[in-house]
């Protein structure tokens, strides 16, 4: 049996801030893996891809506020950031 992979150790590494901004962004992160494990079988941020993200940014947060998409949006920065990627994400 595989060990669950460990999002804040995957993001200590682009984490700053305060205390609570640190857990928000890893909250959010741990919430876009979840989903993104469920409907596309892919685990680890390791083999995700730009529609990945992209998917999870438009169908599951486009309900939310502003300012909630806005977080979100700078925790995929972060995870983008994290996986030496150069994608952009606009809402």
């Amino acid at each position: 049996m595989s060990k669950p992979f460990d999002m804040e150790l995957f993001l200590a590494a682009v984490l700053t801030g305060s205390h609570v901004t640190r857990q928000r962004h890893l909250s959010q992160a741990k919430r876009i893996q979840a989903e993104i494990a469920l409907r596309w079988h892919r685990e680890i941020p390791w083999s995700w891809q730009r529609k990945h993200i992209a998917w999870f940014l438009h169908h599951h947060i486009c309900h939310c506020s502003e300012a909630t998409r806005y977080y979100y949006l700078l925790t995929a920065r972060l995870l983008v950031r994290r996986l030496g990627k150069t994608w952009v994400f606009r809402f």
